[in-house]
């Protein structure tokens, strides 16, 4: 796999540092991790939500960050020592409650309005906050009267 040197980039721009960042780890290729499954949707125009499958976990065993432009999620099982020998042997496990940290990159104005955990599903509601100055806006047009564009051709032939 080539590495791509974007330093060079970096010293003739300012405030694209983001930007750069994100090029430079399109390069990377990393195993992804399955764990724990989720769906991201599209609830509407500027409103999403991310479900994830967190069967066995608690709402104290979850904790849902956003730090900068990051929303990070993760679970730990709490449990005491004393609880794991009071518990019956497993004969199978299939619902796995292993520790995991999961990120996901957010875009400029996305705000996280919550999250609940209902049915073994945790949902993190998103909404996109567009600022007034980034709004379209229309501009109005002026009307032009013909004989004043005449008056002005025939004050420059006079001359």
């Amino acid at each position: 796999m080539r590495s791509y040197d974007l330093s060079p980039l970096l010293r003739a721009t300012v405030g694209f540092d983001r930007l750069m960042n994100v090029l430079d780890t399109v390069g990377r290729v990393e195993e992804a991790p399955s764990y724990p499954p989720y769906n991201i949707e599209k609830t509407g125009d500027n409103a999403y939500r991310i479900s994830m499958a967190v069967a066995g976990f608690a709402e104290e065993d979850l904790s849902v960050v956003v730090r900068e432009n990051q929303l990070l999620i993760e679970g730990r099982k709490a449990g005491s020592e004393g609880e794991e020998e009071a518990r019956p042997a497993f004969l199978h496990r299939g619902i796995a409650t292993r520790a995991f940290q999961r990120t996901f990159q957010l875009a400029d104005h996305i705000k996280v309005q919550g999250a609940k955990l209902e049915n073994g599903l945790l949902h993190v509601e998103l909404y996109r906050e567009i600022p007034e100055a980034m709004k379209p806006r229309s501009v109005e047009i002026e009307r032009v009267e013909r004989s004043q564009t005449k008056a002005i051709e025939n004050q420059a032939a006079a001359a």
